[in-house]
């Protein structure tokens, strides 16, 4: 009880909450995107690759509100900590100016933190609980279906990936949410060195410009999805799901896993 007295009611505590809680969550965006490039190798492996996720049951939903609770915990520890600060320096320095020393980034990290979780819940409606209302498409992405080549049918995340990202502003907000997020995190990760007591003047330049670099990865991998796919990636897949919907009079969302017949006919004829 003490221990959580510390961690919970002490600035020292709440700083080093807020680190270890952000440092969860760069490992799995980290992860995250490395899963999401996978649609690049195609439908097969992306839809096996989610697949095995969804097969992992009790145990993904544990990792998913183990995240919401870090990302609860972070938020709650950047609010408290920036009311406190507030509290003890009334009068900012400078008359409003920016401190000395400060970056774009490390003065926008609680107004941008704020737009990237709203953007989380966003981003799980759209594609983890597949909330129809909120995809701007008319179809519901729940019933996207995929024929393996096991026999196996799965869900079309990579159709549902292509028919959301197809939609023009769903796109945009994407990027923006991923550049703060980027932008977040190039202070952030240097930061959370720091309140790990990890800085040292060898060290810094070192951790300062690994994290604007991994920062920048992140990013461009994040959104090389959206662009790729308002640039045309994907549009023969989903072709084939509307290909056949029109042959069998189904909507679209309920016969895509016609959808690999059809494209392996396709290449066959080839």
């Amino acid at each position: 009880m003490k221990l959580l007295t510390r961690i919970f009611g002490s600035t020292l505590g709440k700083k080093y909450l807020m680190a270890l809680t952000g440092l969860g969550m760069v490992f799995f965006v980290t992860g995250h995107m490395m899963g999401n490039l996978q649609l690049f190798l195609g439908p097969e492996v992306i839809n096996r690759y989610a697949a095995f996720l969804q097969g992992l049951g009790e145990l993904l939903w544990a990792a998913r509100l183990s995240l919401l609770g870090m990302v609860a915990l972070h938020i709650w520890a950047a609010l408290t900590l920036s009311v406190e600060n507030k509290a003890a320096r009334p009068v900012e320095y400078g008359h409003g100016k920016p401190a000395f020393g400060s970056t774009l980034a490390s003065r926008t990290m609680l107004g941008g933190g704020v737009i990237v979780a709203l953007f989380i819940v966003f981003h799980i409606l759209h594609y983890t609980a597949c909330v129809q209302a909120v995809n701007f498409t008319g179809i519901d992405f729940a019933r996207l279906e995929y024929t393996m080549k096991d026999g196996r049918v799965v869900h079309d995340v990579f159709a549902m990936i292509v028919y959301g990202f197809g939609v023009w502003y769903v796109s945009l907000f994407y990027l923006l949410a991923v550049g703060l997020l980027a932008l977040h995190l190039s202070h952030g990760i240097s930061a959370m060195c720091q309140s790990l007591g990890l800085r040292s003047h060898a060290w810094w330049p070192v951790l300062s410009n690994g994290a604007k670099i991994w920062a920048v990865l992140l990013f461009l991998g994040y959104a090389a999805i959206p662009v790729a796919v308002m640039a045309g990636f994907g549009k023969d897949h989903l072709q084939a799901v509307q290909t056949a919907g029109c042959e069998t009079g189904r909507p679209p969302a309920a016969v895509a896993s016609a959808a690999r017949e059809t494209l392996s006919n396709t290449e066959e004829a080839k």
